[in-house]
């Protein structure tokens, strides 16, 4: 079913399911990617602490790769995050296909590097994921990384309310 521009713009968040959902699903992304910046910073907190010494170890790795990564995360996804919630409540920002589009293969990327060199065996024991919290350490992770691709699927197969509306011209 297309629905054309301004039909799809008249519709309130709650007739659209999908994007609350989304709107449901960035909200914790952006809390992850916030939490995991702070880890990668050696927050003194003692839930980062605990995530980053049992969870996601590979953070405190000396090679710095894996808090470059964070911080990296942190700076540029969570404003992203931000922005993709203003754009899934504000009609017409035109400008996040794209910015869409290029998020969701950097996460992917990151995020394939990230979970690999975690659990790769070349990694020293220490800074690898414990075995009693991979699956955790998986999922949460894979969710992170599945979330922005399907919101590029969400934005290229579905356009119109992300679509600046055209007026009608009437020809006098």
């Amino acid at each position: 079913m297309l629905l054309n521009i301004q039909d799809a713009q008249r519709m309130t968040l709650l007739q659209r399911p999908l994007d609350l959902c989304f709107v449901i699903c960035l909200i914790p992304a952006t809390t992850f990617c916030v939490f995991r910046g702070l880890v990668a910073l050696d927050c003194s907190n003692t839930l980062c602490q605990h995530y980053g010494q049992h969870y996601e170890p590979y953070v405190k790795d000396p090679s710095a790769y894996a808090k470059i990564h964070m911080l990296v995360s942190m700076l540029y996804s969570g404003p992203y995050y931000i922005m993709t919630l203003y754009s899934l409540l504000v009609p017409g920002c035109e400008w996040m296909l794209d910015l869409t589009l290029v998020h969701s293969g950097a996460i992917a990327q990151a995020q394939f590097s990230h979970i690999g060199a975690s659990l790769h065996t070349r990694t020293p024991f220490s800074y690898r994921v414990p075995v009693d919290n991979q699956t955790v350490f998986l999922l949460v992770n894979i969710l992170y990384a599945v979330v922005p691709q399907a919101l590029c699927y969400r934005y290229t197969t579905r356009p119109a309310f992300f679509l600046r509306g055209r007026p009608d011209r009437k020809n006098a």
